[in-house]
C-alpha cells in the first residue's frame, strides 16, 4: 500500500510532467514561428531592399536561436532535484534567458551599424510593394498570437525561459509597427524612413535585451523577490499572536520560491504541537504564494512569557534538563516563588546535577518578582520489565480495587489491569466521571484513589488512575 508521501510524491511527478510537456509544447511552436518570421521578413527585406525588414529578420534570427535554448533550458529545468542539486534544475531557464539577451544584443548592434552607414552614405531604393506590407501584416500576426500564446503559458507554468520567448514576440511586434511605419514614410517620398525605422527597432532590440539581462541576473544573484517576501512575512504574522517570526529568507529559481522561516513558540509547547504549527505554516504560505517550498524552523520563545513558561524556557536550555513537570508559582506578599521539577538522565552525577539546578535557579530569580526558587532533581524513568502473568491473589486484589472504585465513582472501573515487577505491583486502573466534571475536580477523583488503593499496601510499586466521562 502507497503511503501518503509516496501517493503525493507521485501526485506532483505526474503534475511536473504535464506542465515541462506544456511547456516544450509552446517553445517548439515558438521555434517554428521564429523560423517563419525569419524567412518573411530577411527574404522580403532583401529582396525589397528595406534594411528595415531585415533588421527585423536579423532580430527573429536572434529568436530562433532563443527559442531553441528555451527548450533546452525547459528540458533541464524539468529535471528532479538531486545531491548536486538540492533546488532542482529550473535555474537553468534564467541561464538561458541570460543567452537570448546576449543573441538579442548582437543582433542589435550590427542593425545600428548597418543603419548608420546607411544614413551617411545612402543606399539602395526601398521597393514599397503590396507584398512587402502584406508580408509586415503576417509577421504581426505572428508576433502578436505567439506573444499572447507564450506569455499565457509563462504565467501558467511559472517559466522565466517562455517569458523571455514573450519578451522577444512583443519586440518583434513593435519592430514590425516601427518598420510599416518606416515603409509608409518610404512610400511617402522621406526615403531616409526606412533606415530610422531599423534604428528603432535596435532600440526596441537593446530595451528587450536588458530587461531580459536585469530580470534574470537578479534571481541568479539570490536577489529576495520583494512582492514574494511581502506575502510570505503577512501570511505567517497573521496566523497566531502565539506564533513570532524572527528570520525569513526567500530565493527564487525558475518561478518557483524557496523560503526559509525562522519562528519562535511558546517553549512548553510539545514536539508534536510544534510540528503541527510548522505544517500550518507551510500550507498558509502555499496557499498564499503558489509553487512555494518552504523549511519552518521553530525555537522557543523567550520575551513576553509569564513566570511558569520563563521558567519552562530557562529549564529546557539545558542540555542535560530532559523533562520538567510541577512546575507551581506562588504569589505572597506581591512576590512569586517557584517550584519545579528537573529529570535527567540516570547517570548524571548529582554534583553534575546540582550544577544545573543551580543555574536554573539563578537564572530565574533574574526575574522581576521572584524571591526564590526551588528545583527537586529526578531520573528519567527507563523502561520497566514487567509480567502480566496471574496469581492467587491477584482476584482478591482486584475485588478490593473494585469495591474502592465502586464507593468513590458509584460504579466498577471501566478498565483494571495489573503488571508485577521488580520493583513491586502496577496498578492501571480507568474510572468515569460525569461529562461536566472539571479537569480539577477529575484530578482530584484520581488523586484520592490512588491513596485508597495504596493505603496500607507496601508492595505496590505504582498506581496510575485514569478519569473518562
Amino acid at each position: 500500500m502507497a503511503t501518503g508521501a509516496d501517493r503525493s510524491s507521485r501526485a506532483g511527478g505526474a503534475l511536473a510532467d504535464t506542465d515541462e510537456r506544456g511547456q516544450l509544447r509552446t517553445a517548439v511552436m515558438s521555434v517554428f514561428a521564429a523560423c517563419a518570421l525569419v524567412a518573411l521578413k530577411l527574404g522580403t527585406g532583401l529582396a525589397a531592399g528595406s534594411l528595415g525588414l531585415v533588421s527585423a529578420g536579423i532580430e527573429s534570427s536572434g529568436d530562433v536561436v532563443a527559442a531553441v535554448l528555451t527548450v533546452f533550458a525547459i528540458r533541464v529545468g524539468g529535471r528532479a532535484a538531486d545531491a548536486d542539486h538540492p533546488y532542482g534544475h529550473r535555474r537553468a531557464e534564467n541561464l538561458g534567458a541570460l543567452g537570448e539577451a546576449a543573441i538579442l544584443a548582437g543582433g542589435g548592434v550590427l542593425v545600428v551599424v548597418e543603419a548608420v552607414d546607411r544614413l551617411a552614405h545612402g543606399g539602395a531604393r526601398v521597393d514599397t510593394g503590396w507584398y512587402v506590407f502584406a508580408v509586415v501584416a503576417i509577421a504581426l500576426v505572428i508576433d502578436i498570437s505567439r506573444a499572447l500564446v507564450s506569455w499565457r503559458s509563462s504565467a501558467k507554468f511559472h517559466s522565466a525561459a517562455l517569458r523571455s520567448n514573450a519578451f522577444h514576440f512583443a519586440g518583434d511586434m513593435a519592430a514590425s509597427l516601427a518598420v510599416l511605419v518606416g515603409l509608409v514614410a518610404v512610400r511617402s517620398g522621406f526615403d531616409q524612413g526606412d533606415s530610422i525605422a531599423s534604428l528603432i527597432v535596435a532600440a526596441i532590440i537593446f530595451s528587450a535585451s536588458a530587461r531580459l539581462i536585469y530580470e534574470n541576473a537578479r534571481v541568479l544573484m539570490d536577489t529576495s523577490p520583494a512582492d514574494a517576501y511581502d506575502v510570505v512575512q503577512g501570511t505567517i504574522n497573521e496566523l497566531s499572536d502565539d506564533i513570532d517570526l524572527r528570520r525569513l529568507r526567500i530565493r527564487e529559481s525558475g518561478g518557483r520560491y524557496f523560503a526559509d522561516a525562522v519562528v519562535a513558540v511558546p517553549p512548553g509547547q510539545p514536539v508534536v504541537a510544534g510540528e503541527e504549527t510548522a505544517e500550518t505554516i507551510a500550507a498558509a504560505v502555499q496557499r498564499a504564494l503558489p509553487h512555494t517550498d518552504i523549511v519552518v524552523h521553530l525555537e522557543p520563545r523567550l520575551e513576553g512569557l509569564n513566570v511558569r513558561d520563563r521558567a519552562l524556557a530557562v529549564a529546557l536550555a539545558e542540555p542535560l534538563v530532559r523533562d520538567v513537570h510541577d512546575v507551581s508559582v506562588y504569589n505572597h506578599d506581591g512576590r512569586k516563588s517557584v517550584s519545579l521539577h528537573l529529570k535527567m538522565q540516570p547517570n548524571v552525577r548529582l554534583r553534575v546535577a546540582h550544577e544545573v539546578a543551580e543555574r536554573v535557579e539563578a537564572r530565574l530569580r533574574e526575574e522581576p518578582d521572584v524571591e526564590d526558587v526551588h528545583t527537586h532533581l529526578e531520573p528519567l524513568e527507563q523502561p520497566v520489565a514487567a509480567r502480566a502473568e496471574t496469581t492467587p491473589s491477584d482476584d482478591s486484589e482486584r475485588r478490593r480495587i473494585t469495591d474502592l472504585v465502586v464507593h468513590r465513582t458509584g460504579g466498577p472501573p471501566r478498565e483494571l489491569r495489573l503488571l508485577r515487577t521488580d520493583a513491586g505491583l502496577v496498578v492501571f486502573v480507568s474510572v468515569g466521571a460525569g461529562e461536566d466534571t472539571g479537569l480539577a475536580d477529575a484530578h482530584n477523583l484520581a488523586s484520592v484513589l490512588e491513596d485508597d488503593i495504596r493505603e496500607g499496601q507496601p508492595h505496590m510499586a505504582d498506581v496510575v488512575v485514569h478519569t473518562e466521562p
